[in-house]
């Protein structure tokens, strides 16, 4: 599955370092941090005609990350969401777009790891795509397993959204060469962590089970499922969960802000039991409460 491109983006201004320009002339110094050690934070945010997705909790979440990482400024809030319109409504997008939210370090003085040697930043990044939901939820994805760990808190903590995607990548790649949509990962001691670029649940005789956010991003679509599903009445559970777990579930399902939710329908050539029933009714409580999330900028 490649996400498909759309031509409108071709002419879309981009807010970089505090001004709208030209897709063709956004850019930043070969010395900005993101450039040098990818040393920045980013959030994933869709916008639908009632406004953004939970967009406190990804601002939220994009300020939590750069105080994590010890930035010496943080943008506030109203900065963000003030560049956030102004992008959108220089590119007269209202739905249908996903927004890459980058915030760097800012530009080095000298090439380094020091982040001392940062003199001029943050620099804050707005990206906004015409790009609906990159999955179809009628159709099932196919998955792999990656031989790509995904980092623990002992390496780096999956709580810090950075830009540091490597290990993500890899196990991407991994999937290519297998012909499969996802890659799943799993942690250090062999249980499940995530996909490569989203979460995973599972469900099991009646009952939603997705891993801890030990060695996985805690994403805010993660979120939302957990609450709808325990606001629905059904058994809702956080916990270490094995391959075994995945390859004889009744459904499997991945959940993130570009791709929503979709169904996985293969994981290592093992076909899931693809009982979606219940996958069905948590994708439509999903769709259901998005106006009621969403926020205006």
């Amino acid at each position: 599955m490649l996400q498909p491109y759309d031509p409108r983006n071709a002419d879309i201004l981009i807010h970089v370092g505090g001004r709208l320009v030209p897709r063709a002339e956004a850019r930043v110094s070969v010395f900005d941090s993101a450039v040098q050690g990818g040393d920045a934070v980013w959030e994933g945010l869709r916008v639908y005609p009632e406004g953004i997705l939970c967009l406190s909790r990804h601002l939220e979440r994009l300020r939590d990350s750069a105080h994590a990482l010890a930035f010496a400024e943080i943008p506030d809030p109203a900065a963000i969401r003030h560049a956030i319109r102004e992008t959108l409504h220089a590119n007269g997008m209202d739905r249908d777009t996903h927004i890459r939210l980058t915030l760097t370090r800012g530009e080095k003085i000298t090439s380094g790891m020091d982040p001392r040697l940062n003199t001029r930043g943050p620099c804050l990044i707005v990206l906004a795509e015409w790009k609906p939901p990159v999955y179809d939820a009628r159709q099932g994805l196919k998955a792999v397993t990656s031989a790509v760990r995904r980092n623990g808190p002992a390496y780096l903590d999956s709580r810090i959204h950075h830009n540091n995607l490597l290990n993500n990548i890899l196990a991407r790649i991994q999937a290519n060469a297998a012909g499969a949509d996802l890659a799943l990962m799993l942690d250090d001691r062999g249980f499940l962590a995530e996909f490569n670029d989203t979460n995973v649940f599972l469900i099991r005789g009646g009952r939603v089970m997705t891993p801890p956010a030990d060695a996985c991003l805690p994403g805010i679509t993660r979120e939302t499922v957990m609450g709808l599903v325990r606001e629905m009445g059904l058994l809702m559970e956080e916990r270490s969960l094995t391959l075994t777990d995945a390859w004889t579930a009744d459904a499997v399902f991945a959940s993130g802000t570009m791709g929503e939710l979709a169904p996985v329908v293969e994981l290592d050539g093992r076909r899931i039991r693809d009982d979606r029933s219940l996958f069905h009714r948590i994708h439509r409580a999903f769709r259901e409460k998005i106006p009621l999330r969403c926020e205006q900028v």
